[in-house]
């Protein structure tokens, strides 16, 4: 076996969005295009000679192609050990538990999330640093600056790694170790909630979930953690199979695209209560027997029961949530006396907060929420979690919500998705947007009036590093407010989200159909940043 050193020129495209590089399939396949990206994560690191790499992915098409071409760059680069996945499989906080349990350097991991895959689907890789959590943006800084004057990459000559064998092999002088994807993440769920208690919900005859893992990669995970540990019947988890294309679907949990969860839910005899992972398992959806539970709910819910948990008992630090989000949450930590962090969107920014324990629970309106236990949102911990509370509180899903609801108010709360804009129209829009900020302050908009309107900027309280330009806010005198942002998620065009948010303390008001609450926001929006007029739709793409 030799090391080929390659020659190759850059690509102008492979700036890391928040969850690392995201293109079309067809994209990735271009000669070199991978190596080029691999290499440059390689080039930006210090100090990784002899170390452990993590290596996995949430199954996509293409997924054990890259795997093996990461792997034979590792052994070249200098890697001193491999940890990857079997059948090339980790889920993405599967693979923070396994470098934070194994003390890796760092990880790879290979998805595009909730994006749908195939050969004409979207594939992704991002880099994760020792603490378990994506890099920084100081690290992704340096990884697009040497893509765009790398001339070569080195890569191993050897034959494929067997990736469907558990053990121990050697590539070069690397050793490639290919683990069961599920049992470290497994156990570490043990430590977190009360199995037993769990069990004898689940067991009890009175309550019965369905899990729909959408073809994706939470399936493995939660035949063997409800089917397997936990007693639920066969059949608890539906659409377990993790497929190269997720079947054909959406691996995205919102109400849309689970829409065979959703007929559950929401038909006769309904089940208890009703979970959906996506794409590489780092996302929830909540639903109880014909009741969907907002993700800024479902954060705020988990923080003010977190005591009931054994990985919570003893009180949890503070909690963080990115802007976009709903402001329910706060008002629990207002209430526990303890701080609310409000950062960008993209799970790196909770990192610092977690290493520094200056929060324990973190949420994104976009269906991830995690904690301390790993520095990735973890779907199906959320999904435990809920159990594990219902398990204590013996209430249905709704019950729970609304008496939440009649303690702390109603944060009435809506995302709004118009995918696929032109990129041209949708900057435009934005632009828009910008230039009325300085002059919107007081203005009354209907029957609101405006208290303030920004570009949202954080600064990092841990490491002092500053992210501007992080989506545009207009607040309302009431607490209500309207917020605009550009995804940085998709591989085509632009997609624009609005956010809506109003809160309601009267418990007598906490029936209305939130688009019905939120109408006058909505329309606001509309005339405010042109929405209809700048991308020609009529109406959203997906409403959450």
């Amino acid at each position: 076996m030799a090391i080929q050193t390659v020659s190759t020129t850059p690509f102008s495209d492979q700036k890391p969005g928040t969850s690392g590089l995201r293109k079309q399939v067809a994209v990735f396949q271009k000669a070199n295009y991978l190596e080029n990206f691999v290499q440059s994560i390689f080039d930006s690191l210090d100090g990784y000679q002899g170390q452990t790499l993590v290596v996995g992915g949430d199954g996509r098409f293409y997924n054990r192609q890259a795997i093996q071409v990461i792997l034979k760059m590792a052994a070249a680069s200098g890697f001193g050990k491999v940890l990857v996945g079997q059948g090339g499989i980790f889920s993405t906080p599967a693979v923070s538990c396994i470098i934070r349990k194994y003390g890796a350097f760092g990880g790879i991991i290979l998805s595009a999330s909730h994006n749908p895959g195939g050969p004409d689907g979207d594939f992704g890789i991002k880099y994760n640093t020792g603490n378990g959590g994506p890099a920084p943006e100081k690290v992704t800084s340096a990884i697009f600056e040497r893509s765009k004057v790398i001339d070569e990459y080195q890569i191993l000559e050897a034959e494929d790694v067997n990736l469907d064998r558990v053990g121990t092999t050697t590539l070069g002088n690397m050793t490639v170790e290919v683990l069961d994807a599920v049992n470290d993440y497994a156990a570490l769920m043990e430590t977190l909630f009360d199995f037993e208690q769990i069990r004898q919900l689940l067991t009890s005859g009175s309550f019965n979930m369905c899990m729909d893992s959408l073809h994706a990669v939470t399936g493995p995970y939660a035949k063997a953690i409800f089917e397997g540990l936990l007693g639920a019947p066969q059949g608890t988890v539906q659409n377990g199979e993790p497929l190269e294309d997720f079947g054909g679907g959406h691996p995205d949990p919102n109400l849309v695209y689970a829409h065979d969860l959703v007929k559950v839910m929401f038909g006769v005899n309904a089940p208890s209560f009703g979970a959906a992972s996506d794409g590489d398992g780092d996302r929830n959806m909540i639903v109880g027997s014909n009741f969907f539970v907002t993700p800024s709910d479902s954060l705020a819910i988990l923080a003010a029961n977190a005591t009931l948990v054994p990985g919570y008992r003893s009180g949890i630090a503070g909690v963080a949530r990115s802007m976009p989000t709903s402001q329910a949450v706060d008002r629990v930590a207002e209430k526990l006396g303890i701080d609310c962090y409000e950062t960008p969107t993209g799970w790196k920014f909770f990192g610092n907060l977690l290493d520094a324990d200056k929060a324990t629970l973190c949420g994104e309106e976009s269906f991830g929420t995690g904690s301390n236990h790993v520095r990735e949102k973890d779907g199906l911990w959320a999904v435990l979690f809920w159990l594990n509370v219902l398990a204590v509180k013996g209430q249905s899903v709704e019950a729970i919500v609304k008496d939440h609801w009649a303690t702390y108010g109603r944060n009435y709360y809506s995302r709004h998705d118009f995918e696929g804009v032109e990129t041209a129209a949708a900057n435009q829009l934005m632009d828009g947007l910008r230039a009325q900020l300085s002059s919107l302050k007081g203005q009354q908009l209907g029957s609101y009036t405006v208290d303030y309107a920004d570009d949202f900027s954080y600064t990092d309280p841990i490491d002092h590093s500053v992210s501007q330009k992080q989506g545009i806010r207009i607040g309302f005198t009431d607490g209500s407010r309207i917020v605009f942002r550009l995804s940085g998620t998709g591989t085509q065009g632009a997609t624009l989200r609005l956010y809506v948010e109003s809160y309601e303390s009267d418990a007598a008001k906490h029936d209305i159909d939130t688009q019905e609450a939120l109408g006058e926001l909505i329309q606001i929006a509309d005339q405010v940043a042109k929405i209809k007029e700048l991308t020609g739709f009529d109406k959203p793409t997906v409403i959450t």
